[in-house]
């Protein structure tokens, strides 16, 4: 390319802003998902057959319904529909009621899905009703800790008029990881603690599994019964879940897939310490990037300034461009502090640093390049099924990075290591 798009003195000045937003909350949430790598290397006792799978759908799908609210967030913002206020009608409260209930739904569905993966694939596992206890429980309340944070974001990024769109996802993402895992750990204490503590244990998880499906139910049948408002938005939240649980429920088949691969591999990361550490960094990295990128090409869709077709335009290019400094930068930074973990925990001198350093690198430059063209591809074509893609980018391109970026690091690892 030539003239403006193809100087890189001006990419850099037109996306000096992007670019340090981006990787300042990609850092954060880089260190951040350090944190959530440690406890689960330090949680091996917790690993029961099926938790990985469980673990990695219950973080993959947080990302995938609270990065989709915060890129409908960031859409309304620039185009300057959204007000900090939770009243009915308004699109906060929308989207709020809409991510409550998804999240009850689909951390039923998980726990569903989890055990009849597990079934299938190992012995002597939990019974259906544990493993619906355990997602149930440990979702709803990371998903109001998310929902905290997904609010905090717009009302910082709306009072100071930042575009959230470069910081949503990575943080969204990070905040997932960091709460959703130690919440599983903390269900699965709390099953253990029943199951072993009381007569009828049994009996106290069904109970309390089946109590919380029918809060799911009735909370169900009062956003459905909403009628759609031509003045305002208080039927918002009845489209955003019409819309949002088919693709959640496919991309949950994604989520099992990423979870079936990385629970394989179980015994090979207990081994490679930093591979486990490195492991949440290195998926949520994938979201973050993915979760970023479709939230900008979403806002340009709006805006009517993305080039749409089968070719990528120069507006789709320079955020390519983006992904790839965002990400080698990351992707790095990840593997230096991972090693530096690992070893503080007693568990990085089975792997060198050059080895570690260009594992994380090779499959992160392969996890972008395949994210870069995904993203794309997917914003224009629900743009073209007439769907908004504020609903489905996020969703469906996090769950596919999140299979793709398992088998990825899986075969890098394998090849290397």
């Amino acid at each position: 390319m030539s003239g403006r798009y193809g100087s890189a003195k001006g990419f850099a000045k037109r996306n000096r802003a992007v670019i340090t937003m981006g990787l300042s909350a990609l850092v954060i949430a880089g260190t951040a998902d350090l944190f959530a790598g440690i406890l689960q290397d330090q949680m091996t006792g917790y690993l029961f057959a099926g938790m990985m799978i469980l673990i990695y759908s219950a973080i993959g799908m947080r990302g995938n319904i609270f990065g989709a609210m915060g890129s409908r967030i960031g859409t309304a913002l620039n185009i300057g529909t959204f007000e900090m206020s939770l009243r009915k009608g308004t699109v906060l409260r929308a989207n709020v009621e809409s991510a409550i209930l998804l999240t009850l739904v689909m951390s039923i569905a998980m726990g569903i899905t989890t055990w009849v993966s597990a079934e299938l694939l190992f012995s002597d596992v939990m019974s259906v009703w544990d493993f619906i206890f355990i997602s149930t429980v440990g979702g709803v309340v990371a998903g109001a800790i998310v929902l905290g944070f997904n609010i905090l974001i717009a009302y910082v990024g709306n009072k100071r008029e930042w575009d959230v769109d470069n910081i949503t996802a990575p943080l969204i993402a990070a905040i997932g990881d960091i709460v959703t895992m130690p919440l599983i750990f903390a269900a699965t204490w709390m099953f253990l603690q029943v199951d072993g503590g009381l007569d009828y244990s049994e009996t106290v998880i069904m109970g309390i599994s089946l109590a919380l499906i029918a809060v799911t139910v009735v909370f169900a049948v009062y956003i459905m019964k909403r009628k759609v408002s031509r003045r305002d938005f208080s039927g918002e939240a009845k489209r955003i879940v019409v819309q949002s649980l088919p693709i959640l429920m496919i991309c949950l088949i994604f989520e099992i897939g990423a979870g079936i691969t990385i629970q394989n591999q179980q015994d090979s990361l207990v081994e490679y310490s930093v591979l486990l550490i490195m492991l949440p960094a290195f998926l949520n990295q994938g979201n973050a990037l993915s979760g970023m990128l479709t939230s900008r090409l979403s806002s340009m869709i709006h805006l009517g300034t993305l080039e749409e077709g089968w070719l990528p335009g120069r507006g789709a290019y320079e955020n390519f461009g983006i992904m790839y400094i965002c990400a080698m930068l990351t992707f790095l930074y990840i593997g230096i502090i991972s090693y530096a973990a690992a070893f503080i925990t007693g568990g990085g001198s089975n792997v060198s640093f050059a080895i570690a350093i260009a594992v994380i690198m090779i499959a992160g430059f392969l996890a972008t390049t395949i994210l870069n063209i995904l993203s794309y591809y997917v914003a224009v074509a629900a743009t073209k099924f007439g769907l908004d893609p504020d609903d489905h980018c996020i969703p469906i391109t996090s769950s596919v990075m999140d299979l793709l970026g398992s088998m990825v690091l899986v075969m890098i690892v394998g090849l290397l290591i």
